[in-house]
């Protein structure tokens, strides 16, 4: 920790292990960033992100990588939803995300919620990279301030590439400060839980899925390449996570 706030990364890496598994070579977690291995599913393994310390606070540098090797197969959750805070130190706090999935792997990313609480500032980032044959499923739901409480600044990133092209590149910034409009009818609508689907599968290539509105608050959009997006808001984070989990489940199908 620095008079400027926390500074950590965290790192994953999985590997088939030979014998119809995945290992865990590394396993390194840091600062606010704890990672526990749980129990295996199958051929694959899950690790949960459980925040040691309160944050991102204002000023913090945070950072989590995982690598996903050929053939290994890996599940990441968190143990609670994390939330951004003011904190003591003023300025932007930063939390960045770079994963990387090799040829026959498999990575599912589905931590739990972001909260921006009233005073926070976080610009988040995911930068997702992968290989033609690799498979992800990756979620993302952020919700604008807790109970009763105004939003603080948030802005959120998410690039995802296939092959070393780009499939998906969006950027969302909401709360006090952001553009105009975050809040209007052609963004959040009023809503303050906004959240992403991203499903990538070698098949998609020659069997995109139907591009298709799922209720009044969410659209599921084939992407160029072998994925697809849904994007969803919603009045709640509960709402929000019944749509995203509604559509993981069609295009599991």
């Amino acid at each position: 920790m620095t008079a400027t706030g926390v500074r950590a990364h965290a790192r994953i890496v999985a590997r088939a292990d030979g014998r119809g598994g995945t290992a865990l070579p590394v396993l390194d977690g840091d600062g606010p960033l704890a990672l526990r291995r749980t129990r295996a599913a199958g051929g694959e393994a899950r690790v949960m992100v459980v925040g040691a310390m309160s944050g991102p606070l204002g000023g913090d540098r945070l950072a989590l990588t995982a690598s996903v090797a050929e053939g290994a197969r890996l599940h990441v959750g968190s143990a609670a939803a994390t939330i951004a805070l003011p904190g003591q130190t003023k300025g932007e706090a930063r939390y960045d995300v770079r994963l990387d999935v090799a040829d026959g792997a498999e990575l599912h990313w589905l931590p739990e919620q972001l909260i921006s609480a009233g005073g926070s500032d976080l610009y988040v980032t995911t930068r997702v990279e992968l290989a033609t044959g690799a498979r992800l499923v990756l979620r993302e739901e952020q919700v604008l301030g807790r109970a009763g409480e105004q939003p603080g600044r948030l802005t959120s990133r998410l690039t995802v590439r296939v092959a070393g092209r780009p499939v998906l590149d969006q950027e969302l910034s909401c709360g006090p400060g952001a553009p105009g409009g975050w809040d209007g009818p052609a963004v959040l609508a009023g809503h303050r839980a906004v959240g992403q689907l991203v499903v990538v599968r070698p098949e998609f290539a020659d069997r995109p899925p139907e591009a298709q509105v799922l209720g009044e608050c969410a659209a599921l959009i084939p992407l160029a390449g072998p994925a697809a997006l849904v994007s969803a808001v919603a009045p709640d984070a509960l709402r929000l996570r019944r749509l995203l989990g509604e559509a993981q489940a069609l295009l599991a199908e």
